[in-house]
């Protein structure tokens, strides 16, 4: 269902562009919520929920993130970017006021930066709202524009690059936060878990040890996939106070990566299941997307090799992968709920972790020094080529060798969230699925939401297998932190959730 930019939007995409909540901010219908039991310090209901979405898709050719080589725009969106905001409010167990707002953007990634400008903007508009309260994540989405200055070469006239998108995104974003604050209403949520086999192991492993992205499983020196997956559909369901459903939040362990390749701007399968829940259970039904972890995830199949299905590189593949959360989603909004909850505990607990930095090696660092030597004796790397981002990669793994001495730790924000029964925690890696399953099998939560890639460009977080096995997502130009920091990461954030289950 292609649209072309520069004909008439269709009715719906014509709300996300002109950030249609922002109509309806004062109405019932657009936030979650059910009559609720009243808070000793507010003398109102004691959870309250908003909800948001207005669209990041700019409105001329864009440069597209998430390839080594440059991407533009074509006039034409397949489903547009959003940005959706989910504002909460609540008292934890005794009596204290909690809040937070997220915010889930279809983009690959957003900088630390990005989060701050964000922050900015809502303090300017939101006096009572504590702006460190605000997580930003992203689903990865191929097909979006990029934030990150310096990968890609200037743009060509009439592109907007990111140092012009990057305001932009900005802008919007905090008006999602802002319309979903003022949106809060008395909310009731209820919990499920569902499985669709969306994400699959993407590394290839053979028997000399070695380990490719993508590679042949064909082989006779196969032996496996070098982790496992997740297909886990975790889900939220919040409702508003005529008892009827105004959003979901919809968690799984898979990147939108189908149509990653192409040149049009698109949410990846995250379009199509919103068009469908809309269809199902209503216009203003909003669906937040969380990536969990699946930093060595995709949607693609490795050993089947898309015998029997539609190719996962392709529109049919998008929309088949959609259709497998949808049903999901199906299946339990009419069998799986948990019984809801019009006064859930609610708690927002936030921790700055120093993880131990990845070091570079001696070996690793003159690996780098004789690949930028190879790369600049040429003289002809090209702006915005395959080249020029192997360029960059050593440049940054020999400036970081030099550097280490004194930037021996990575820094990033833990956002843990109680709702109810359910734990949400936030990471800025693309986190390996191991990290999540040790998370999840240790929390106290009956329900464990991990959410990849917030407030930060944390690159991949790999195993040590994945590490001795040498493929893309494991190598140090690929990492700021190591297996050494993914232990750290997972002990603290299991600490933090348990904090909260007393």
């Amino acid at each position: 269902m292609r649209k072309n930019m520069d004909k008439a939007l269709s009715r719906r995409d014509f709300l996300y562009r002109t950030g249609w909540s922002a109509a309806l901010a004062g109405s019932a219908l657009l936030a979650a919520g059910v009559p609720a039991v009243a808070s000793a310090q507010t003398g109102g209901p004691a959870f309250r929920a908003g909800w948001a979405t207005v669209s990041i898709t700019p409105d001329k050719p864009v440069q597209l993130a998430g390839q080594f080589h440059e991407r533009v725009s074509t006039e034409e969106t397949l489903y547009p970017c959003l940005a959706t905001a989910l504002a909460l409010e609540g008292v934890d167990g005794a009596g204290r006021r909690s809040q937070a707002i997220l915010v889930a953007c279809d983009l690959v990634n957003v900088g630390r930066e990005h989060v701050e400008q964000i922050r900015t903007r809502i303090a300017r508009e939101l006096p009572d709202f504590d702006v460190a309260m605000l997580s930003v994540n992203t689903t990865h989405t191929h097909t979006g524009p990029t934030l990150t200055a310096g990968v890609y070469k200037e743009p060509d006239p009439g592109v907007m690059g990111p140092l012009e998108y990057a305001p932009f995104f900005c802008d919007r974003a905090a008006e999602a936060a802002v319309q979903a604050w003022k949106a809060r209403q008395p909310a009731a949520l209820s919990r499920a878990l569902r499985h669709a086999a969306v994400g699959f192991n993407r590394i290839t492993t053979y028997a000399d040890g070695s380990s490719q992205m993508y590679g042949n499983s064909d082989r006779p020196d196969f032996v496996g996939l070098e982790g496992g997956d997740d297909h886990g559909l975790e889900l939220l369901f919040l409702w508003d106070r005529q008892d009827r459903l105004s959003g979901i939040v919809v968690n799984i362990a898979c990147p939108s990566q189908v149509v990653e390749g192409q040149r049009y701007l698109s949410a990846d399968f995250w379009g199509p299941v919103r068009e469908e829940i809309q269809r199902l259970y209503g216009e203003r039904v909003w669906v937040y997307p969380m990536v969990s972890a699946a930093g060595d995830q995709s949607p693609r199949d490795l050993v089947r090799r898309g015998r029997g299905e539609p190719d996962m590189r392709s529109e049919p593949g998008m929309r088949e992968m959609a259709r497998r959360i949808v049903n999901g989603v199906r299946c339990a909004y009419d069998t799986a709920q948990s019984e809801r909850d019009d006064n859930p505990v609610f708690r927002h607990h936030i921790a700055r972790l120093e993880l131990p930095a990845r070091r570079v090696t001696d070996e690793e660092a003159a690996e780098a020094r004789k690949e930028l030597s190879r790369l600049t004796a040429s003289g002809d790397v090209q702006p915005g080529s395959y080249d020029a981002a192997m360029l960059r990669r050593a440049r940054d793994v020999v400036e970081r060798y030099e550097a280490q001495k004194s930037a021996a730790t990575y820094a990033m924000d833990l956002h843990v969230l109680r709702l109810g029964d359910t734990a949400v925690a936030t990471n800025p890696f693309e986190l390996y699925i191991e990290y999540g399953a040790r998370i999840k099998a240790r929390s106290r939560a009956a329900q464990t939401m991990l959410v990849q890639l917030a407030n930060d460009r944390g690159r991949y977080l790999p195993t040590r297998r994945a590490v001795a096995g040498g493929a893309y997502g494991s190598r140090i130009a690929d990492n700021l932190v190591g297996p050494e920091g993914g232990d750290v990461l997972v002990e603290r954030t299991v600490a933090a959730i348990d904090g909260m289950w007393p």
